[in-house]
């Protein structure tokens, strides 16, 4: 099986303080850096983009797996917390993903978080790169 999709978005201006379109011009946002490190935080930045592609895809991820599992999931949430860390070697980022199942069984909420975390595209390119923590309640 080959490519299905390809995204394209152009960064420009200086990264962190600039623009970023896709080339079908569904996304057109400013960034600036977060207040927390010395930017202006009035725009969106790298990480919140990030953690939204993440909270999206991994939910996607934990639907197919409640349905393939015939489980019916309610009100169900995912929230994708991406942190910028600084360290020796500079910046890096961790994240923890909070997934909300409410009415389902402990046991039968943590098999589907995992089940999405293994399936899910963003979890997969970030396994073994980054620190991550999958928490779940229900």
């Amino acid at each position: 099986m080959g490519i299905v999709y390809t995204a394209e978005v152009e960064s420009s201006g200086d990264g962190r303080t600039g623009r970023v379109r896709s080339s079908d011009g569904l996304l057109d946002a400013r960034l600036t850096s977060p207040k927390e490190v010395g930017g202006a935080g009035d725009a969106t930045n790298p990480e919140q983009l990030f953690a939204a592609g993440w909270a999206a895809c991994f939910h996607s991820a934990l639907r197919l797996s409640a349905r393939e599992s015939g489980v019916s999931l309610r009100d169900d949430v995912v929230t994708a917390h991406v942190a910028l860390n600084k360290g020796e070697g500079g910046f890096f980022l961790s994240a923890a993903i909070a997934v909300e199942l409410p009415g389902l069984r402990p046991e039968e909420a943590e098999r589907l978080a995992a089940q999405a975390h293994g399936r899910c595209p963003y979890s997969k390119a970030v396994h073994g790169n980054i620190e991550v923590l999958v928490t779940v309640k229900v």
